[in-house]
């Protein structure tokens, strides 16, 4: 009756055969590789903008090439007409900070693009490490990091030199127990962080304090990064560095006149960004036509242009979310404005597309590689050569959403969409580089003897 080219999909999915159940999903010899055919590359760290098919196998990019041929049990992933990018790094966005009990940011961010994501919770204390790192145990669709509050930081016995100490791996743990804490989980693990966060919105700290952070943080090898709203706490913070590293945070905020006018505001941050020792981040909600949002800060039209110079120029090579806006502890964007700011500054010739998408691959990915001494940022984040990690983000430029998140290998997202059954594919990531699991969250599980 219906002339509809019948059959069976019996090769690929399970079924009935013979009054009997053909489990062919299992059956199925399988290479184990996930290829992206037909996607336009854009991996700026690489140089490469052409059309190329990506394998993925064991959770790293094991080849980049022109038409791939497919082997029986592969999985293909039709990326015709779509970017195919280094997995969004996103370096300041709030995850999990403080009571976060009717929102699911970490979620929201993978449903976005984000691979990778560092929570600078300045209320974050030693045992930050251990109490997100237990989330990423249970499970979360990205790759987590934290940093620590400076002042929280200063906070226990420990004097500067025994910090330092401390962050390297290197201080006894009788120290630690008579100085620092009494919880064993929390001496374990508080070194697995990337940085240290200053916010004078939380904390206003002395000069003397201040020297304290830079001290640990340069002989550490931490990010030391400042919120920078307030003009004159920047150049506060940049007076007292002395030549050592600092990173100011979501400098678009500056713009936004809540502490003096907004050009000047502006134009006094950028002035302090040098690309050496002082590099600053945007923030990616602020860059587009609204100018930010509006539970947050809004540039006006002469602030926004002087950071969209800023990029055009060079002089700031890093965006950000700071989101989430649906989370509890928000920042002053969102997520789902990460990928739309990146199009949008090719679009109207801000920056090139390979240039836009650096700023959330390959730039941040260099920077914390430099800060921390880590090649390990650089080798195994921010790009798609073989033997990176597969952290994968496809863009739709039509409806600027991500049609695949692609995080170690395992698809977290698609259309928008958290995938379920992969949701614990995230890692937890500090200085050091990444450890799939902390053990903190399968602790009360098990017994152990050594």
């Amino acid at each position: 009756m219906y002339n509809n080219k019948p059959g069976f999909l019996s090769d690929i999915l399970a079924t009935v055969q013979n009054n009997a159940l053909k489990d062919t999903v299992g059956d199925t010899p399988k290479s184990g590789r996930l290829i992206l055919k037909g996607g336009c590359l854009i991996d700026p760290a690489n140089q490469v903008e052409e059309v190329k098919d990506i394998v993925i196998q064991n959770g790293v990019i094991a080849e980049t090439g022109v038409d791939i041929p497919a082997e029986k049990g592969d999985r293909i992933i039709n990326c015709e007409g779509l970017l195919v990018c280094p997995g969004l790094i996103d370096m300041h966005l709030h995850l999990g900070d403080l009571f976060e009990v009717t929102t699911n940011p970490i979620f929201c961010a993978a449903e976005d693009g984000v691979t990778l994501g560092l929570s600078p919770g300045a209320g974050n204390t030693f045992m930050a490490p251990s109490l997100l790192g237990a989330e990423v145990d249970h499970g979360v669709p990205i790759n987590l990091g934290v940093y620590l509050g400076a002042a929280n930081v200063l906070g226990t016995c420990l004097d500067v030199e025994e910090l330092i100490s401390m962050f390297r791996g290197t201080l006894p743990a009788e120290v630690m127990a008579e100085k620092m804490s009494r919880n064993k989980i929390t001496l374990t693990t508080a070194a697995l962080t990337v940085g240290i966060k200053d916010h004078m919105g939380h904390f206003i700290m002395s000069d003397e304090n201040i020297d304290k952070i830079y001290e640990i943080t340069s002989k550490a090898e931490l990010i030391y990064m400042s919120h920078t709203q307030d003009p004159e706490h920047a150049e506060r913070i940049v007076g007292l560095s002395k030549g050592r590293p600092i990173h100011l945070a979501h400098a678009t905020a500056a713009g936004c006149g809540s502490h003096m006018d907004p050009e000047e505001g502006m134009e006094r941050v950028l002035n302090l960004i040098n690309g050496e020792n002082v590099t600053g981040e945007f923030v990616t909600t602020m860059l587009r036509e609204g100018k930010g949002s509006r539970e947050g800060l809004q540039m006006t039209a002469g602030s926004q242009r002087l950071a969209l110079d800023a990029l055009a120029s060079g002089r700031v090579k890093i965006l950000i979310s700071d989101g989430q806006n649906q989370a509890t502890m928000k920042g002053f964007g969102d997520t789902r404005d990460n990928i739309p700011a990146i199009i949008e500054l090719a679009q109207e010739g801000v920056l090139t597309l390979s240039q836009a998408v650096a700023t959330m691959t390959c730039n941040p990915a260099e920077l914390i590689a430099k800060r921390t001494g880590n090649s390990w940022w650089k080798e195994k984040t921010g790009h798609l050569a073989p033997g990176a990690l597969a952290n994968v983000t496809v863009i739709d430029k039509a409806d600027k959403l991500a049609t695949y998140t692609i995080v170690n290998g395992e698809i977290v997202s698609f259309e928008n969409r958290a995938v379920r059954r992969n949701v614990g594919s995230g890692g937890w990531v500090s200085k050091f580089g990444m450890v799939r699991r902390t053990g903190v969250g399968e602790m009360p599980m098990f017994s152990y003897k050594k």
